[in-house]
């Protein structure tokens, strides 16, 4: 019998600088990734909170969408309204297949006029590539951009930092994009990031990953933060994770995600899923996603079963843990929409054990986007 071939684990551009801070490595999305340094998860998570975070999230995928009128051309398989996309923004989508259910979500801007600059999951990126190439064939073509690195700066200090060596992000606000000429190199820049913090996502050339790495962790502001805040983050913000709150049996609607599907759009009903997404809106969905208190005990981790009061099992988790900033335990999860009310109290069932919960608004902790600046 053949061994199975096993498959080496990719690195990005920063492993060595990883392994130099005495990060702990786990596989993730087909990466070595840090999921946490010396100072460990809580302590990482709270100082993104009250200074500056720094993420290696080069695992994503990055590339340009080039062709005749590549933004009408994206319209074919996301939601939201690309072709009035203006110049120097950004926006977030989620890319459809057929049945209305999310292949990935993902960011996709307008930096300059050469096509859209997209960003997707690293875990997905090389079926979303594929999909997008297959679907759209004769009409964009995909340049991967495999070798940039991406990093995230994230806190309510982030801004000073990086303005400090890129002045001219200064004017920039939420879900701005442009190119940034620093560190000598040729930068894409977005004003945002998943984590609720204001902050910037940092496209760089992947030779010069570890030089702006280190000039910005130069800075005392500044300290490497691993996956696991990262996730601890996302989740106080409410924000869902793919392969975890959202997958290709979930639509936008059941996935509280609404928002990406801009109005002209539902009027057109001309892209993937239409009907059964245009259907949900109309009519509401079978079960829909939910943020959860745990009022009194244990973590509802994922794979927890959501109970009414009654005992009968409505839900499940998708995603939970303790929130370091509320000192307690949240979630996301899907219940039927009757149980779904801001306000509503059901319960989580941790070890066999039913726990009080209530249904409350996202975000658990307030965004802090910069979406405007101040005059």
């Amino acid at each position: 019998m053949t061994a199975p071939i096993e498959h080496p684990l990719k690195t990005t551009p920063l492993y060595a600088a990883h392994i130099a801070a005495g990060a702990r490595m786990v596989p993730f999305a087909g990466y070595e990734m840090p999921v946490q340094y010396l100072d460990g998860v809580m302590k990482e998570h709270l100082w993104t909170r009250e200074h500056a975070g720094l993420f290696d999230v080069s695992h994503m995928g990055q590339a340009r969408l080039r062709g005749v009128a590549p933004l009408a051309a994206f319209e074919e398989v996301v939601p939201g309204d690309f072709i009035n996309l203006k110049p120097g923004k950004q926006k977030y989508s989620v890319l459809l297949n057929r049945s209305g259910g999310i292949i990935d979500d993902l960011m996709a801007g307008r930096p300059d006029d050469d096509g859209l600059f997209v960003v997707v999951n690293g875990a997905c990126k090389d079926n979303d590539f594929k999909i997008i190439n297959d679907e759209l064939a004769g009409q964009v073509k995909i340049d991967r951009l495999e070798n940039r690195a991406l990093l995230a700066l994230q806190g309510p200090e982030a801004a000073a930092v990086f303005q400090a060596h890129a002045p001219q992000a200064s004017s920039m606000v939420f879900m701005d994009v442009r190119p940034i000429h620093a560190f000598g190199q040729d930068l894409i820049v977005s004003r945002s990031g998943y984590t609720g913090e204001d902050g910037y996502e940092i496209s760089i050339p992947a030779e010069a990953a570890v030089e702006v790495w280190n000039a910005l962790l130069a800075d005392a502001r500044v300290k490497p933060i691993g996956l696991g805040a990262r996730d601890s983050l996302r989740l106080e913000a409410g924000l869902p994770l793919y392969g975890h709150d959202l997958d290709e049996t979930v639509s936008p609607v059941e996935g509280d995600l609404t928002f990406a599907i801009n109005k002209n759009r539902r009027e057109q009903r001309d892209f993937p899923g239409a009907a059964r997404i245009v259907g949900e809106l109309a009519a509401g969905p079978a079960r829909v996603r939910v943020a959860l208190k745990v009022l009194a005990g244990a973590p509802a981790r994922e794979g927890a079963e959501i109970a009414d009061l009654n005992g009968a099992v409505i839900g499940v988790v998708t995603s939970g843990g303790y929130s370091p900033c509320l000192k307690c335990g949240i979630a996301l999860g899907f219940v039927t929409p009757v149980h779904a009310a801001v306000g509503g109290h059901l319960k989580v069932i941790v070890r066999g054990k039913a726990q009080a919960a209530e249904v409350v608004k996202t975000p658990f902790v307030p965004h802090r986007y910069v979406r405007k600046l101040p005059t």
